[in-house]
């Protein structure tokens, strides 16, 4: 089996990408604008008859599509993360060929709700641009001829965690700080539904293998809303940071205005046989690791 995957040197397109490697049978390749790409492609200025005859050439039995930006302005959001979908959408129909797309979406597109699980028939209303980007490149996915799913991707974490999210920015900022120090960090009140990248890529490789057709949007998530703040007591606990956390800094602009997400993952569950597997607690220990290279404080008993 031939999977071409997009955005593979990202956070979750690296997990991914490693998961489907360790498959029998599967040859991964890699799509981007990196000089030692299977197809060298940028979405956000290709063509759709260039694209089409790459895709066609190269015959993949499915195609996962990681590539997204989370910040960079609105032009590069809208180019990135609705005309980059868009884009391949119609080029793996001009291509004509049997193959499966699976496209990474965001909770950011369901937006703030009323204290309910979330699930796919929920209401979307994305409070900013990336939220909205990312809605119109899932809707295109969803609603395109083709064979497709969108895995509606909740707030990732784990090894590899960039500074850009939540979680890897408090563990850089515990880095810096040193035991004794202080970290400066925004509201840490809201509550969010964490996975584990690594659960992100099985899920992925059951959406790629599943047999016959699949919906068109599953959540992946961890199925419970944990409050933030839980997430930097974690890691200081696992770093041994005896200093004090100060929630007086600027938080993130792309979620400020939602309090309370938790996402229904029941239909994951149907549809490919998928749960999460990992605790926040490993999450957060291999996230420590990973940034530092030496396993995290062990906890009192």
């Amino acid at each position: 089996m031939r999977i071409l995957v997009l955005g593979s040197t990202g956070f979750l397109g690296r997990h991914i990408t490693e998961h489907l490697r360790a498959l029998s049978g599967v040859r991964v390749l890699r799509a981007g604008r990196s000089p030692g790409a299977d197809l060298r492609v940028d979405l956000t200025a290709a063509a759709v008859p260039a694209l089409a005859a790459d895709l066609r050439a190269l015959a993949p039995d499915a195609v996962v599509n990681c590539a997204g930006a989370v910040g960079g302005g609105p032009l590069l959001l809208a180019e990135t993360n609705a005309r980059g979908p868009a884009l391949l959408c119609e080029a793996l129909t001009a291509a004509d060929i049997a193959v499966r797309l699976v496209h990474l979406g965001s909770a950011g597109e369901y937006g703030a709700n009323a204290g309910q699980p979330l699930g796919e028939a929920s209401a979307t209303c994305p409070q900013g641009a990336y939220g909205a980007t990312k809605l119109a490149g899932s809707l295109t996915v969803a609603e395109a001829p083709l064979d497709a799913v969108v895995l509606r991707v909740f707030n990732p974490l784990g090894p590899g965690s960039p500074g850009t999210s939540l979680p890897g920015r408090l563990a850089d900022e515990l880095l810096r700080a040193g035991p004794d120090g202080t970290v400066r960090v925004g509201d840490l009140s809201a509550y969010r539904d964490f996975v584990d990248a690594r659960d992100v890529a099985r899920a992925a490789a059951l959406a790629v293998t599943a047999p016959g057709p699949l919906p068109r949007i599953l959540n992946v998530a961890g199925g419970s809303a944990t409050q933030v703040r839980e997430i930097a007591e974690g890691l200081a606990r696992i770093s041994g940071f005896r200093g004090r956390i100060a929630e007086t800094g600027t938080g993130s602009q792309r979620s400020s205005a939602v309090s309370w997400q938790q996402a229904d993952i029941s239909a994951a569950a149907t549809a490919l046989g998928w749960r999460p597997e990992r605790t926040l607690a490993t999450s957060l220990g291999d996230l420590w690791t990973s940034r530092t290279g030496t396993p995290p404080t062990p906890l009192p008993a």
